[in-house]
């Protein structure tokens, strides 16, 4: 598994990034198109229109590529960068993951409190343990990733978490496998790299 827990297929299409240069899986990066009036656009679906530039899933990378701007050297003209666009990302990963998580809920994939959420752990229900950024560490070392390979998320606030789930807060959740689990581990993988701290942080 790659970090958050997202599997890499072995056909799976990979793409250099602008700020490290390194070929990954596409899995791993944030694509970026040139919108029509030459402005750049995150497109976190992967669906507009036009020549993507890649930029790895961290900060680190992100600030790096509008410092020394790379967006405009992979576009090959000049282009105008929103003064806000890591936050943009960042802000659009959360909509996404808190929009899958909330999808999964409603299809009985996802369940939310400590006890419903060790009880889909011992009964080997859940894939992946989501625990909030902000909850009391002491709280969540008392619950474990799911064995051999469960993933772990751990990027998410509790006001995030509650979100999903309808509630005010929530400290802990757990996913069963599905096509919806593997869209949150992937935008939960690339949040927790736009928030620095990978598998958790506050942001």
């Amino acid at each position: 598994m790659t970090r958050g827990g997202a599997r890499k297929p072995a056909d799976e299409p990979e793409r250099r990034c602008i700020a490290t240069g390194e070929v990954q899986p596409k899995a791993g990066l944030i694509r970026f198109v040139v919108g029509p009036d030459d402005r750049i656009v995150p497109d976190l679906l992967g669906k507009l229109p036009g020549r993507g530039i890649w930029v790895t899933a961290e900060r680190t990378a992100l600030e790096t590529a509008v410092r020394k701007r790379l967006f405009a050297r992979a576009a090959k003209r000049a282009v105008t960068l929103p003064e806000d666009l890591v936050d943009q990302v960042e802000a659009g990963l959360v909509r996404r993951v808190v929009e899958a998580l909330s999808l999964a809920r409603k299809a009985g994939q996802a369940v939310a409190g400590y006890e419903k959420v060790k009880g889909w752990l011992d009964g080997g229900e859940a894939a992946v343990l989501i625990q909030a950024s902000d909850g009391s560490e002491r709280g969540k070392t008392k619950l474990r990733p799911p064995r051999p390979e469960g993933a772990y998320i751990g990027c998410l606030t509790a006001r995030e978490i509650g979100l999903a789930f309808g509630r005010e807060h929530v400290i802990h959740g757990a996913l069963a496998a599905g096509g919806l689990t593997e869209r949150v581990v992937e935008d939960a993988a690339k949040l927790s790299g736009i928030r620095k701290k990978i598998g958790g942080g506050t942001p």
